[in-house]
């Protein structure tokens, strides 16, 4: 399978390191928001098992519009679409032993623009697959939640646990997004209590890499648009702001590790050896090409933007190091080196 020779390595990293996901064979598995960056990634490390394995897998990809799946995934006899929004009602006659529930808004845009949407995706999107994943008793749920479900970190409070908590004002819109997952957590929650599901929770820090949209207001995108046009690399802050960055195909290593191999239902997900100020992300991505662009400040209130509404509170891998042997790959100038090379593919 040549889908695209980046996306391509590290389906098959993912696949080494989970020894070879041979627990996926012969299965069933629906991937909701599957045209989506993280979604895809689970569609393609499938498509690659069947391909270069014969692990005989039926993908069922939902996606909204369908000509947002490439004709090199919908051609496929394993692969069957149901094009429809996550928010509708889910009927599905087959058999299903896996759900992987991505669907969600990643574009602070939409979050600030379309609050309402945003908690439906995970609210009653949430709900929608978790009756579906008990009316078909499936093996496991993974539900792809966020850091912000944390929100502002309280005093002194430097790394996020799995069992930490933070302040987030819900008369805020734009914490539609971190309400709406917090609320979905508490469903897989209750599924997995009242009704036996084998629900699985991920928290995923800010995540990148080949199917991001440079286009979605996010900063690594931003600065990622730069690259690709040449321009000079612009920031609207002081960029003091810490994050941490996880390439995608350390993101999904993990989640294929949770869904399959833990005990515990939530897990955080971040590199924290990728602990960067946005200014050291910008400056990262600025020495990548040949010819080293420059940095220009344009500093304004970004209070209006839709960006999460914290600057630090970062959240610690532990737990997933510890109990999963996770760890990740790519340092963050490898990972969107990666990312750069993909986007000029």
């Amino acid at each position: 399978m040549i889908i695209n020779k980046i996306i391509d390595g590290d389906a098959e990293q993912i696949i080494q390191d989970n020894g070879g996901l041979k627990e996926l064979y012969n299965k069933s598995i629906m991937i909701t928001g599957a045209s989506g960056m993280i979604g895809s990634y689970f569609v393609y490390t499938l498509m690659k098992l069947n391909e270069n394995y014969n692990a005989n897998i039926k993908i069922i990809p939902l996606v909204r519009n369908l000509n947002k799946l490439s004709d090199e995934i919908i051609t496929k006899g394993y692969v069957c679409p149901i094009i429809q929004d996550v928010t509708e009602k889910i009927d599905y006659d087959g058999e299903l032993d896996y759900i992987i529930h991505a669907a969600s808004p990643a574009s602070p845009k939409i979050m600030k623009e379309k609050p309402v949407e945003t908690n439906f995706a995970n609210t009653i999107g949430t709900a929608n697959t978790l009756l579906l994943a008990k009316d078909k008793n499936v093996d496991g749920y993974l539900f792809i939640s966020s850091r912000e479900i944390y929100g502002q970190p309280l005093d002194n409070q430097e790394y996020f646990s799995e069992d930490s908590s933070g302040f987030i004002d819900q008369l805020v819109p734009r914490n539609a997004y971190a309400e709406g997952k917090k609320a979905a957590e508490n469903m897989c929650v209750g599924f997995n209590k009242e009704f036996g599901v084998n629900t699985k929770i991920v928290r995923l820090a800010h995540t990148y890499g080949p199917g991001m949209s440079i286009y979605d207001g996010r900063v690594q995108a931003d600065f990622l648009k730069n690259l690709v046009k040449g321009e000079d690399i612009l920031l609207k802050s002081d960029g003091s702001s810490v994050r941490t960055y996880t390439y995608i195909s350390d993101a999904v290593n993990a989640m294929f590790k949770i869904i399959l191999k833990s005990n515990e239902m939530v897990y955080n997900v971040s590199d924290e050896r990728n602990e960067v100020s946005i200014r050291q992300l910008a400056e990262i991505i600025a020495a990548i090409p040949d010819k080293k662009l420059e940095l220009i400040f344009d500093i304004e209130d970004d209070s209006d933007r839709g960006y999460a509404p914290f600057k630090f509170g970062l959240l610690s891998s532990e737990k997933i190091r510890k109990e999963l042997g996770w760890e990740a790959k790519y340092s963050v100038k490898e990972g969107f080196k990666r990312t750069y090379d993909f986007l000029r593919l």
